[in-house]
Parts: C-alpha cells; structure tokens; sequence
C-alpha cells in the first residue's frame, strides 16, 4: 500500500461524504432546505447562540417565499426544528472541507501523494468545492417567488455528491489494492459492469427528480399505478408535451422510475448468472455477490417507501440504500478491471 494514511484519509472522506448525503436526504424530506436563506461559507460556521440572533435569523427566514406562501403560521420553535438540519448539512460540508485539505496538505509535503497520485487528489478537491457552489444554487432556486428547488438542480447536487463519493472511492481502492489485486481484465464483464453504472445513475437522477417534484406522493400502489400498469396522466402528459414530460411530469418521473428499477434489478441478477463464473479474482467474487443482494434490499425498500406514501424514515433509508449500491458497483467495476 502507497501510504495507509493515505488509505485512511480518503475512506474517512468516503464516510463523510455518505452521512452528507443522508442528512441531504432528511433535510429535503422534511423540508428544512430553505430554512438558511443566506450563504456564508466561512463565516457561517456557529448557529445562532442567544435569543437575538435567534430572532434575528428568524426574521430572515420571514422574507422567503416559503415562509409566506407555505409556513407563515410557524413560530421561533418551529422554525428551529428545520433549521437545525439545514444547519448540520452545511455543517459537515465544511467538516469534508478541513478534512481533505489540511491532510492533503500534510501528505504531499511529506511525499506520500505524488504523481498520478496527485492529479486525482486536485480532482476529489474540486469535485468537494463544486459541490458547495451547487448547493447554493440548487438553494436559490427555491428562494424566488415559487418556494420549491428546482429539481433539476437537485439532481445535479446529488450527482455531484455521488460523484466525489465514487471517485474518491475508485481512489482509495487503488491506494488500497495497488500491486495486491491480480490485474486481469475482462472485456465482456467490463462493458456490462459500464452499463449497470449508467442505469444506476440514470436511476439516482430520477430518484432526484422523485424528490424534487414530489413525485412519490402520486400512485402510492405497486405494481400497477393505481388500476392501470400506465397512469392515464403519464400518456396525456406524453401526448402534450412529448419527451420533456418524461423529465417534468410527477407522474411520468414516477413511472420511468419504476421503469429503470425493475430494468436495473433485472441486469445486475442477468449479469451475475452470467458472468458467476468468470471469477476473475476473489474480490470480484465476493463483491458481485454482495451487489446481487443489494439491488433486492433496494428495490423492496423502494416498493416500501412508495406504498407508505414515503415517509422520512424509509425515505432516508432508501436514500442509503441507493449509496450502497452505487459503492458495490464502483467496487465491482475495480475488482473486474485492476488498477488503472
């Protein structure tokens, strides 16, 4: 291994990363996204601390369109019971900041990154900057006159996030598997390993855009949308305003997503049957397996969090659940492929 430290530094960033996008996930759950209408990075690390600054950063909030157009009957203690998760989100996000940075700081003068090394580190510390930039403004978007984000800017927020996850990952396992993992590539299993990324992802960006039009509120009935396996709404809303409701309509978003999930959790069970005995080492083994058993929990935890009209708690979960097996398909694609 190039350096443990090394190793250690980039998993606890992996760790970070994942409980942001968990806090993520119950911020936008309950709500609590525009509850800090104002964006200080440096200076906005200590919340309020005495009843002035609490009224204070009330009377802010007062000035959003949520507050007049949706929570006008909340008091100090209501909006505090949102602004505590906002708070946290940001929190952390300036925790990943001190984090990679100091660190990285301390590796590089005592040489353990270098090289090729090196380069990927600037990019995990771009992507971790970028992310800040879009969370204002997916924050933004929803402190005009309609108090709602835009769920386009959400799912870039998310992506991001699951971006600098995986890369960080890909990363680590590299630092972590260098001149250990036998280096044998397979380009039939590599290709299907691309395409179970893709429709992951495609598959996290509707989960995004569920969220963001509020789409899991509709058709709360599995596996039909109510009495029909295609709600009318999804064929007129096709009709209408062709393809772009695919990407805008509730219900058509709701749809594809069920769509993408039974297509997904078909290929990873397909791809394993197939390639369970290409067994190109004992990681790829292990890791395959694993990601069989995660595309079921998820798939039967988004099932669940549907039917229950989704509720915080499954919703958070379902949330981890898409993370995890976004991780064992990173892992996966790794243990096919060796070390770059």
């Amino acid at each position: 291994m190039q350096s443990k430290g090394v190793f250690y530094w980039l998993i606890t960033g992996c760790v970070l990363i994942a409980a942001m996008v968990i806090i993520g996930g119950i911020t936008r759950l309950t709500h609590s996204g525009l509850s800090m209408v104002d964006w200080k990075p440096i200076m906005g690390t200590l919340p309020p601390m005495n009843q002035s600054e609490w009224t204070e950063t009330f009377d802010m909030y007062k000035q959003s369109p949520e507050f007049k157009l949706v929570n006008y009957n909340f008091d100090l203690e209501d909006f505090k019971s949102i602004f505590w998760w906002e708070y946290i989100h940001r929190l952390i996000g300036r925790l990943i900041g001190i984090i990679f940075i100091v660190p990285f700081i301390f590796f590089i003068i005592k040489g353990h990154i270098r090289g090729n090394l090196l380069t990927k580190c600037f990019i995990i510390l771009f992507l971790g900057g970028f992310q800040g930039v879009l969370g204002w403004y997916m924050v933004k978007s929803g402190l005009s006159k309609d108090p709602q984000v835009s769920h386009y800017r959400l799912a870039a927020h998310l992506m991001n996030a699951f971006l600098a996850f995986g890369y960080t990952l890909w990363v680590a396992l590299e630092v972590y598997y260098k001149d250990k993992l036998k280096l044998v590539f397979d380009k039939s299993l590599h290709k299907w390993n691309v395409v179970i990324l893709i429709l992951t992802t495609l598959q996290i960006i509707y989960g995004a855009f569920v969220a963001g039009l509020r789409a899991g509120s509709l058709y709360n009935t599995w596996p039909k949308m109510g009495d029909e396996w295609v709600a009318e709404s999804v064929t007129f809303a096709l009709q209408k305003n062709g393809l772009m409701s695919l990407i805008d309509n509730p219900a058509s978003v709701q749809f594809v997503h069920r769509c993408t999930a039974i297509l997904l959790f078909s290929l990873v069970i397909w791809m394993y049957l197939k390639f369970r005995k290409t067994v190109l080492n004992k990681l790829n083994s292990t890791v395959s397996v694993a990601m069989v058993v995660m595309v079921f929990v998820q798939f039967l935890l988004g099932v669940l969090t549907l039917v229950y009209g989704v509720p915080v708690s499954l919703g958070v979960i379902h949330q981890f659940g898409a993370l995890m097996l976004f991780t064992l398909v990173i892992w996966n694609m790794y243990a096919a492929r060796g070390n770059s």
